[in-house]
């Protein structure tokens, strides 16, 4: 990650019940080494790709917190990023707050109410870069908004994150899926809600060294495949699905 970093996707965090049993199913889809952290007080287990720590997870802070994929975005400043974004009409539901040895974050809800996270990382943290790739499997290749307003969605985080809007794709009846950049790169999606009563939220895709095999592995290790694999532009094939504790997700790679 080079030190202008403001905007772009830095680390995804699954909340689960069973942080032992989620680890092991996406060791079978997608690869990753899981293990806990030594973190006093909390029990939180990283994912591994190689070298790259690309993912964390951990149960539930509080009851009524369902099963979901949490993206961050890196910012430069994590208080004053909170503070605009809390006068643009987000919500605010953990405050700014340190993690030792890592940075500063929060986690807000967009004036649409999709959730995410902010990382200020530390300097040491910002040159290592590593769960954002999508040139490498294991790692964060889309980011998928699905939002009841998603042309206020990219006001929103482009006013704050500097993304801008790239391609807009026609999509029929469900509307246009509105590509966004930042700095002239793709890096993810924005598309109305697909379902009425859908709540918004943003939805990770993760990269495979092959959608086949990672489909067979879903479905051997208890997941289920929602929708796919079906071809995008580009030539590349994705697919959701929940895995075995009700968290959707989403992978993208060749067949």
């Amino acid at each position: 990650m080079s030190d202008d970093y403001h905007g772009l996707p830095c680390w995804y965090e699954l909340t689960t019940p069973d942080p032992l049993a989620a680890g092991a199913f996406y060791h079978a889809v997608i690869g990753w080494e899981v293990e806990k952290a030594p973190m006093e007080g909390f029990e939180y287990f990283l994912a591994r790709q190689g070298t790259a720590m690309v993912a964390g997870m951990s149960k539930p802070a509080m009851p009524g917190i369902p099963p979901n994929w949490l993206t961050y975005f890196a910012v430069s400043d994590c208080d004053a990023t909170v503070a605009a974004m809390l006068a643009d009409g987000a919500g605010q539901i953990v405050p700014p707050s340190d993690i030792p040895g890592t940075g500063r974050f929060a986690i807000l809800s967009d004036p649409q109410g999709a959730v995410f996270g902010l990382l200020q990382p530390l300097p040491m943290q910002a040159e290592q870069g590593g769960a954002y790739d999508p040139a490498k499997p294991g790692h964060g290749a889309w980011h998928e908004l699905m939002s009841g307003d998603p042309v206020a969605g990219l006001a929103f985080y482009g006013k704050h994150l500097g993304w801008t809007a790239s391609t807009a794709m026609p999509m029929g009846e469900m509307g246009t899926y509105q590509l966004f950049a930042r700095e002239g790169r793709d890096i993810g999606g924005m598309m109305g809600l697909p379902q009425a009563g859908m709540p918004p939220c943003w939805l990770p895709y993760t990269g495979v060294t092959s959608i086949d095999r990672a489909k067979a592995a879903v479905e051997a290790g208890g997941g289920r495949v929602m929708h796919g694999p079906m071809e995008v532009p580009g030539g590349a094939f994705i697919l959701q699905g929940t895995d075995p504790q009700g968290a959707w997700f989403a992978l993208t790679g060749p067949r």
